[in-house]
């Protein structure tokens, strides 16, 4: 089992930034990606970004790829969802994930990652 806990998400102005982190316990070793996703009531859990512990490789959706940058503190167990110049549309809940194998295809689906955090809710006011 992994679990996950995510933290730093709030209300924050059209332009702004936040810094989501999620702390990764448990049998982290057992998952070699880390995801960010997101969901709006009523819509699908969307894909944000991905990276590896071990390489650092990451993939983004095409919405966020000049804006986000995903990155992680192997010592710490931690990965952060950097967001910048953020705007309305981006108002969701994000949730951090891990348990997932496979390329960057596969890695955008939702039901390929075992566990998943609590969410947490970032709103982006215009």
């Amino acid at each position: 089992q992994v679990q996950l806990v995510e933290s730093g998400g709030g209300l924050v102005q059209a332009g702004g930034s936040v810094r989501l982190s999620c702390v990764a316990s448990g049998r982290t070793f057992s998952s070699s990606a880390m995801g960010w996703f997101r969901q709006d009531p009523g819509k699908e859990r969307e894909f944000v970004a991905t990276i590896t512990w071990s390489d650092g490789w990451t993939y983004y959706a095409d919405s966020v790829k000049t804006r986000f940058t995903v990155s992680r503190d192997n010592a710490k167990n931690t990965v952060f969802l950097q967001m910048n110049s953020l705007q309305p549309e981006d108002t969701a809940t994000y949730y951090c994930a891990a348990g997932a194998q496979g390329g960057s295809l596969q890695l955008r689906d939702p039901a390929r990652w075992d566990y998943w955090g609590q969410g947490t809710q970032v709103t982006v006011s215009s």
